[in-house]
């Protein structure tokens, strides 16, 4: 075993030194872990208060439960006491919990609604100051994604098919990939009858692939999640075993959600989150209930916490004997923390032969060593946020992939900047795209009005997009409220990294009571996360808050979006980033209200052409009309 082991690791070496692209991606990899490391660290210089500013730390935290979940895992509730900026934690992410003058303990950040949260704690018990006053979680490097996209690189050239098509995309001689192979396209008896031409194009394609990489294009409000939903039906009742991911947990469960009233034997793999009521009963876990294998792990699971306690009844004495005893009773915890996993794997394997669709992110299927067996079709949804080494996790399971998405929303998060000027943020859609003959425009929208659509798709979507006849009623469903000559400069925010404009916050509480909006149906979202601090502080509390980024694949009936960008130098930042634009563009069903400064937008050409298209339909306003 440990030759073979040593003959893959040479040959890896080997091909790392002779493939420039994956020599390419290793580094990016490394240099966004320096970015994270050096971004999240907490010390002298990089103080707790300083973390908190940025969104980076929750403290303090009360825990309100305790408890043993997954593998025996030590998991936790917790609750805010305070309004905290929580946008940067999202479901699944790595997390330090940390307590002054104790050693930190690595975790999982299992979910975060509102002040509430849980997440689960990667040691063998609760830390003796877990419930002291002072505790506190933070974001911490994700080491482990970065070491398992690092083997799957590593691991390529052991996928021939795989490896040759990573070949051919980063090869730059290669100016288009050979047509993928498809049947005859055939009528079928959809399931779904209310499919417009477009999306039913798409599911005859998906079904008559037979090998290569179809590229289904869906921008906003297009329906990509039915035609998905549609396509596996079909792959199903062909006999195909699919295997669906996306780089998002919340992705993931939206197909699962899906499929529930569909009767297909799906399984949703992955613990990253704590998973919704509706879906646990398709997870390991929830297909095991009542089961022989079930009531076994919960006699390990008393047998370890019989362990635990004996262990801790030595934590007040310091004699070496206590000591050694202490450590040979946590050590059987930790074997029987192995048992239960060993467990829960081999009954993953049996469930995965049984299902005819698996579901998870490709950590969580790496960490099942699922994305390892062959299987008829991979589906990744929302391809267009997912880093390509990450892609690549478990694009080798198979020869027939479907990259679901839009490249022209918001592309993967990557702290480094030097990192992004090498393309590390260039997903796996995007990259594809480019080279690829066989992408598919979902063409009509089911979302917006007209009056808001029509920039977008004009701008980023030639006007191919059209809008379902029910969304295309006249009438006024976008304003754009200018702020020049008001004063409403922005300003350095509280945490001195990001941008505040108090003025366009109080323009919006003007518009507020002015439209009469509903604020429980009515968004505020803004680039900068120093104005959507500020905004919690500020606006009405029934609206809900955020930055573009994490309001990315959400929608409201009302959008409030608020550019902050107003100085003397036209200086516009990331707003330069059209893309972001475009998801804030098209996050509102009814209306969409804008608020920035024309002199400081119009030097740039994306918001100069906008500027002209609101006052062509007569939706430009003036700060100076609310009074």
């Amino acid at each position: 075993m440990k030759d073979q082991q040593l003959l893959v690791f040479f040959l890896s070496f080997n091909m790392e030194k002779t493939n420039p692209a994956i020599q390419h991606f290793l580094s990016c990899i490394d240099l966004e872990d320096q970015e994270q490391a050096k971004r999240f660290q907490l010390n002298e210089t990089h103080s707790l208060k300083a973390l908190k500013a940025e969104g980076l730390a929750l403290h303090p935290i009360r825990i309100t439960r305790k408890s043993f979940g997954y593998a025996d895992y030590p998991e936790l509730s917790f609750k805010l006491p305070f309004p905290g900026e929580t946008n940067s934690f999202k479901n699944g992410m790595a997390i330090e919990c940390f307590c002054q003058g104790e050693e930190p303990v690595k975790g999982m950040l299992l979910s975060l609604d509102g002040k509430n949260g849980e997440f689960r704690l990667f040691a063998p018990d609760f830390p003796d100051w877990i419930e002291d006053d002072g505790v506190g979680i933070k974001l911490t490097p994700d080491t482990r994604t970065s070491s398992i996209m690092k083997k799957a690189l590593a691991d390529l050239p052991q996928h021939p098919q795989a490896f040759s098509l990573f070949q051919q995309v980063h090869d730059k001689e290669i100016e288009a990939l050979k047509e993928s192979s498809f049947n005859p396209l055939v009528a079928l008896p959809f399931f779904n009858q209310q499919l417009n031409e477009s999306q039913q194009i798409a599911v005859q394609k998906i079904h008559a692939l037979t090998e290569g990489v179809f590229v289904l294009h869906g921008p906003p409000g297009t329906g990509k999640t039915t035609t998905l939903l549609e396509g596996i039906q079909q792959l199903v009742k062909a006999g195909q075993k699919i295997m669906v991911t996306a780089p998002s947990n919340t992705a993931v469960d939206n197909i699962a959600q899906g499929l529930i009233a569909t009767g297909i034997n799906f399984l949703r793999i992955g613990n990253n989150t704590k998973v919704n009521a509706a879906i646990f009963p398709f997870t390991p876990e929830g297909k095991l209930k009542e089961s022989k294998q079930e009531k076994e792990i919960k006699r390990l699971k008393i047998r370890a916490e019989e362990m635990r306690k004996m262990a801790y009844q030595y934590k007040r004495r310091f004699g070496k004997d206590e000591r050694d005893q202490k450590k040979l009773l946590l050590n059987e915890v930790k074997a029987i923390r192995k048992q239960i996993k060993d467990i829960q794997h081999y009954n993953e394997e049996e469930l995965f032969t049984k299902a005819s669709v698996i579901l998870g992110t490709p950590i969580g299927l790496m960490d099942t060593h699922l994305a390892e067996q062959a299987i008829d079709t991979l589906i990744m949804d929302e391809a267009g946020q997912c880093l390509e080494p990450l892609a690549w996790c478990v694009m080798t399971t198979t020869t027939k992939i479907i990259l679901a998405g839009d490249h022209l929303q918001l592309p993967p998060t990557v702290l480094s900047n030097k990192a992004q000027q090498l393309g590390f943020n260039i997903s796996i859609l995007e990259r594809f795209i480019s080279k690829i003959p066989t992408a598919h425009l979902l063409d009509t929208q089911y979302r917006m009005r007209e009056a808001i659509v029509q920039f977008p798709n004009t701008y980023f979507y030639a006007g191919l997009l059209k809008t379902a006849q029910h969304l295309a009623s006249t009438g006024t469903h976008i304003y754009f409220y200018d702020t020049a000559g008001a004063g409403y400069s922005e300003e350095t925010g509280q945490d001195g990294n990001s941008l505040t404009n108090p003025g366009e916050l109080d323009a919006c509480n003007k518009i507020i009571e002015l439209l009469q909006l509903n604020c429980s149906a009515t968004a505020f979202i803004s680039p900068y996360s120093g104005q959507v601090a500020a905004a919690k502080e500020t606006l009405p509390s029934t609206l809900k808050i955020s930055t573009i980024d994490s309001f990315q694949g959400q929608e409201a009936e009302t959008i409030l979006l608020s550019l902050v960008r107003s100085n003397e130098s036209n200086q516009i930042g990331f707003l330069s980033d059209y893309r972001r634009m475009n998801v804030a563009m098209t996050r509102a069903k009814e209306c969409l209200i804008i608020i920035g400064d024309s002199t400081t937008l119009a030097k740039d050409d994306f918001y100069n052409q906008f500027l002209n298209y609101v006052e062509a339909i007569d939706a430009y306003k003036s700060v100076w009309e609310l009074g």
